[in-house]
């Protein structure tokens, strides 16, 4: 994405375009796996040592109320921030943590009146399990258990 389009994207959500979240907006808009605040910090300091911690959470905060950026929270770790225009959901990695952009596909709605006077802004599935990195040393070890325990059963 280009500049101008950043700056644009910036005040149509009614934010004003500073140097310290264009930084953060631009890296999101250009790293799409889902990097924690410290990494966006460190990074995006590295090319702008100006810009503070602080300033950092701030703007992740402002970009997200803006609905510019979505924060994908795992239990235990570190919030993840995703600036991913097109809809979709995601797969977190119960064992290395691993944040995944998976298709979109609508879920079926809250029938009426089971919640009752609260109003949805919106609905996101974060789907759980191993990732294709972790899975396959899982399914190894669950077969060496098994057969340890089919040979001492025998």
């Amino acid at each position: 994405m280009e500049a101008q389009q950043i700056r644009q994207r910036l005040e149509d959500s009614g934010l004003r375009c500073t140097s310290q979240r264009y930084s953060v907006m631009s890296f999101l808009m250009q790293h799409h796996e889902h990097p924690t605040a410290a990494e966006i910090f460190e990074a995006c300091n590295r090319v702008d040592p100006r810009l503070s911690r602080a300033s950092t959470y701030n703007n992740l905060r402002d970009l997200v109320t803006a609905g510019l950026v979505r924060q994908v929270a795992a239990e235990g770790r570190a919030a993840r921030y995703d600036a991913k225009n097109e809809q979709h959901h995601h797969f977190i990695c119960d064992r290395c943590g691993a944040v995944e952009d998976i298709d979109y596909y609508t879920v079926p709605a809250p029938a009426l009146g089971t919640l009752g006077k609260r109003v949805i802004r919106d609905c996101e599935l974060i789907v759980r399990g191993l990732c294709t990195s972790c899975a396959p040393k899982t399914r190894s070890k669950v077969s060496a258990k098994s057969s340890k325990k089919s040979r001492t059963i025998n």
